[in-house]
């Protein structure tokens, strides 16, 4: 047998050194002999280091952290060229321990003979029930509600009515796996759902019963928008001041795919001075959220930290995910759901894959 050597970031542990988020298959991996598993504890949170976590999101690993890497499967660093670069000679598959993948440069892994693989439906329906969760609680007020149930102003019924989504405009920017996920679980409140999404055909979207139109028309009309485009250079600030400008100012806008869709401050200046009715944020510009960020301080968002989506089931999904494709590269096998499908031809990664082979 050939030991496949693997590494996870170090972001999976606690500050005792253990895994923070369970299992996660890591179990089916230690009872592999033919897999060596560790952590890169560089990027691992240390006792005592609060700055930790106001630098988790930007993470970096570093070529030194790759030397001898055969896998890696990443939870929130980057993995830029430079070490990808370094680690060619035997990197042979990353996994992505999620549906995202931006933080990983994919060009540089496909020119280095890495394979790239992500887990791109573990997260639809967390993602979508995070929408459909925003949805009811701007729409039912919930946050104003407890506010003055908490206060005993029960005088104050009447200021906080909310509203239902039934019979509302749902706008859904970017029709793909969450997108299609929200639009089934918003079914049974008889909205009338709208899509801008490019890529996606009228007739798929018609099955789906829903309207293709203009990110612009979608944005007049929609009492709710919600945004899961995936994140490209193409779609930064995708909604900004003139987006915003054309929404109702009864409607809400929900972001829970990245926070760059969206012009923050332009955001901001829309809540404020109430443009719009209100947010539900799940991902921001500038991550963690400052705690002096004027987002905090305005009284029609509702925000949660990067973390609706991951709940228990999307952890155990993911990691199921991730150990599944370890276990085949490690047989000298090509992983479901790799990114860069063209790697899958180069003479060098099929080499690199073919020295596991012995190991089925």
């Amino acid at each position: 047998m050939r030991t496949f050597r693997l590494a996870s970031t170090g972001d999976f542990l606690d500050v005792h050194g253990r895994p923070a988020y369970g299992d996660n298959g890591l179990s089916r991996l230690a009872a592999t002999p033919h897999i060596h598993h560790d952590f890169l504890t560089r990027q691992a949170p240390r006792a005592g280091d609060p700055s930790y976590w106001e630098r988790f999101y930007s993470l970096e690993v570093e070529p030194e952290d790759l030397a001898g890497l055969d896998g890696l499967i990443v939870l929130r660093p980057q993995v830029k060229r430079r070490a990808i670069a370094a680690a060619a000679a035997e990197l042979t598959v990353i996994g992505r321990s999620g549906a995202g993948y931006e933080k990983i440069d994919v060009a540089a892994c496909s020119e280095n003979d890495v394979a790239l693989f992500n887990c791109p439906w573990g997260l639809n329906h967390a993602t979508a029930s995070t929408a459909l969760m925003f949805m009811l609680v701007l729409a039912k007020r919930l946050m104003a509600q407890e506010r003055i149930t908490r206060a005993g102003r029960w005088d104050l019924q009447a200021e906080t009515m909310g509203g239902e989504l039934q019979g509302r405009t749902l706008g859904v920017v970017g029709l793909g796996n969450s997108g299609k996920e929200l639009v089934r679980l918003a079914s049974p409140f008889d909205m009338k759902v709208l899509a801008y999404s490019p890529h996606v055909a009228a007739a798929e979207a018609l099955a789906l019963g829903v309207t293709l139109t203009s990110l612009e028309d979608l944005l007049r009309r929609s009492d709710f928008v919600s945004l899961h485009a995936r994140f490209t250079p193409e779609v930064y600030h995708l909604i900004g001041a003139p987006q915003l400008a054309l929404m109702k100012p009864t409607a809400y806008l929900i972001n829970i795919a990245r926070g760059g869709l969206v012009d923050q401050p332009a955001l901001v200046a829309a809540l404020a001075k109430r443009r719009i009715a209100g947010a539900g944020l799940d991902v921001f510009d500038r991550e963690p959220l400052p705690a002096d960020d004027p987002l905090v301080r305005l009284d029609n968002v509702v925000m949660t930290p990067h973390w609706s989506c991951s709940t228990s089931d999307v952890w155990a999904a993911t990691g199921r995910a991730m150990t599944e494709g370890m276990l085949r590269a490690a047989r000298g096998e090509v992983p479901e759901n790799v990114v860069n499908r063209d790697v899958l031809d180069r003479p060098g990664f099929l080499a690199k894959l073919a020295r596991f082979v012995q190991n089925a």
